[in-house]
């Protein structure tokens, strides 16, 4: 019997993404760093995009020929989409204050799976205060989730990345962990 490896989300893996597409689903991969604004790529779609906690300035988006950031609610508009299957995500330390948007604009409804690559070593972009403040402010977003009806399913520590949180090592802990979510009225 072969065990299931959970995804590993800051890898170039694509294995979660081209098994969902031959279950039939429609894949949408966002990387800023990509050359051309679209392009379909064998079983998926890639998008020179990437989900952000607020959608840009107008004044500015016209000097940032190459990059482009928009909140999941306006990238769903844009798209014509009302829901998300499996959301997998690495925001780079981004990921609480997306995370925050996602709660206070109930996003949440439209997603059935969260698989969130979570960053430890530091509070996060955006994200100020002491470090109980910090813990609370991480903890009040996860119970939100909870509230929203996700039930964390799976939980994988890259023991590979260093030992820090909050820019202090502690042992066996790690600063990367994957969390996996299950919106459990989900009914697409």
């Amino acid at each position: 019997m072969e065990s299931a490896r959970p995804p590993r989300l800051g890898v170039d893996d694509r294995s979660l993404e081209r098994s969902l597409s031959r279950a039939g689903c429609e894949i949408h991969c966002f990387d800023p760093s990509l050359k051309q604004p679209h392009m379909q790529q064998a079983e998926m779609w890639l998008h020179r995009l990437s989900i952000d906690w607020r959608d840009p300035n107008p004044a500015f988006a016209a000097q940032r020929q190459y990059a482009n950031t928009k909140k999941l609610a306006t990238i769903l508009n844009d798209f014509g989409h009302r829901e998300v299957d499996v959301l997998k995500a690495d925001m780079e330390s981004a990921e609480w204050k997306i995370l925050e948007n996602l709660v206070l604009e109930g996003v949440l409804d439209s997603v059935g799976q969260l698989l969130l690559e979570v960053h430890l070593h530091w509070a996060g972009f955006e994200v100020a205060g002491d470090d109980p403040s910090v813990v609370r402010y991480w903890f009040s977003l996860l119970r939100e989730l909870e509230h929203a009806n996700f039930r964390l399913f799976h939980v994988h520590r890259d023991m590979t990345k260093p030992h820090l949180f909050l820019h202090k090592n502690v042992l066996n802990a790690s600063s990367v962990y994957t969390l996996s979510w299950v919106n459990t009225e989900w009914k697409p």
